[in-house]
């Protein structure tokens, strides 16, 4: 039976994506998303606060570092990974991420345009109609990865 990891995350970014470049120049943009969730306990409301690691590659970098601010809220498909590393003392870490394999963002269409001298506003259109940008990873020939 094959297996599934797929992960489905609806969250605000933690800070502004951060890109970087690899060799062949691929780039690879991460950073943190908050998902919330709230129970009761002892009759008051508690909000409980998970931090992930996203991670996009390629194009889906451009576009996020393009598109994704601080604070924004975000849907965002893709799959869990974990990988080790060295850190600056030699010391072998283990850290888990989701690799995007697309994402949407979520909110009003004014949150995405520009606050100056917005058209929109000038045309009289009504700002707060819910907008939905979908973007995609188009390359399947590499399953997220840089090789």
């Amino acid at each position: 039976m094959a297996s599934v990891n797929k992960v489905i995350l609806v969250g605000h970014l933690g800070k502004d994506p951060e890109i970087r470049y690899l060799d062949g120049n691929v780039s690879v943009a991460s950073f943190p998303l908050a998902t919330s969730e709230f129970y009761n306990k002892d009759g008051k409301k508690v909000e409980q606060t998970e931090w992930h690691n996203i991670v996009l590659w390629r194009a889906l970098a451009d576009l996020a570092v393009k598109y994704l601010k601080k604070g924004k809220l975000v849907y965002i498909e893709g799959k869990l990974r974990t990988r080790t590393y060295e850190d600056k003392e030699g010391v072998r870490r283990f850290t888990t991420e989701i690799v995007a394999e697309s994402f949407n963002l979520l909110g009003r269409r004014s949150d995405f345009e520009p606050q100056s001298g917005d058209r929109s506003t000038d045309r009289g259109e009504d700002q707060t109609d819910e907008t939905k940008v979908d973007f995609r990873e188009n390359d399947d020939d590499n399953d997220g990865l840089p090789f």
